[in-house]
């Protein structure tokens, strides 16, 4: 490597530095306030240290006992938001795999312009389809019932979710199919046996991006449910903030506990978020 080469990509990497390691700490700095707060005493949480005195574990425990009455139903809470999350990852991978399998693999008529439609619906802010929604789940009688707050962050999971596997799907070789149909095999049998093997991964980065929507929702689960053994953590959170002198190192250890979930889900499945599903799938 020539001594220009070697000194401009040493240039590049520095560069690269200078601008990942403040966005690193950019993003790190609330989440280490969060922990700071929950390790902290009621008395010494706002002090400004970097570090508290007296260091406890006493919020973990009362939040784990559910000692306050903001927390009664706290662990009620976080299954219901497992739950739903989990719902809403299901009927969002149910609904976006077969629509992008009949959009992209059997050429379905109109199917590109459906997809296409159902993609403007980008356009109107999710917040101004909460009253519409509200409404909607109240003619079926679903109001207070989890499967409200599936069936709307589904509705709004899946037209992007659609979009994702069908541009996984154009990837995908039509040898494969072809073959497939030249020794008699039926769509379902293409479907199940070559598609969706070659679809694991973005089918599991899809359904992460659902589950993870699900999981952070508030306006809809606000909206959508109002029992204290129905709501989801993030709504039941919320409570907090209404009380005059709120118990903000409860808050924020409830809030660190409830964060961690989705950051394994995501760690356990992160080799999966990247492109390159069908490298290999035929060879040239």
């Amino acid at each position: 490597m020539s001594p220009r080469k070697l000194l401009r990509n040493i240039g590049l990497e520095a560069g690269l530095l200078l601008i990942g390691i403040p966005v690193l700490l950019w993003t790190l700095i609330p989440i280490y306030h969060m922990f700071l707060f929950a390790i902290s005493p009621k008395d010494a949480a706002f002090s400004g240290q970097l570090w508290p005195t007296n260091p406890t574990l006493r919020n973990f425990e009362m939040v784990f006992a559910q000692k306050h009455h903001f927390l009664y139903h706290f662990w009620l809470q976080m299954f219901n938001s497992l739950i739903i999350s989990i719902g809403t990852a299901a009927i969002t991978l149910f609904v976006a795999t077969a629509a992008a399998f009949a959009i992209s693999r059997l050429r379905m008529k109109g199917g590109r312009l459906v997809m296409n439609l159902a993609l403007l619906t980008y356009f109107i802010p999710a917040a101004f389809l909460a009253v519409p929604m509200y409404k909607t789940m109240g003619m079926y009688g679903l109001l207070n019932n989890d499967w409200a707050l599936v069936l709307a962050m589904a509705t709004i999971a899946s037209p992007y979710a659609i979009w994702i596997l069908r541009q996984a799907s154009d990837k995908l070789p039509v040898e494969l199919d072809e073959a497939a149909m030249i020794d008699g095999a039926s769509p379902f049998q293409l479907f199940r046996m070559i598609y969706l093997p070659l679809m694991v991964p973005s089918l599991i980065a899809v359904g992460t991006y659902a589950l993870l929507l699900a999981w952070n929702e508030y306006l809809y689960a606000f909206l959508l449910l109002s029992k204290d053994t129905a709501i989801t953590l993030p709504v039941a959170l919320g409570n907090f903030l209404s009380a005059d002198d709120s118990p903000w190192e409860l808050l924020m250890t409830a809030g660190f506990l409830y964060a961690l979930p989705p950051a394994a889900i995501y760690y356990a499945f992160r080799k999966y978020m990247s492109s390159g599903l069908t490298a290999g799938a035929v060879k040239g």
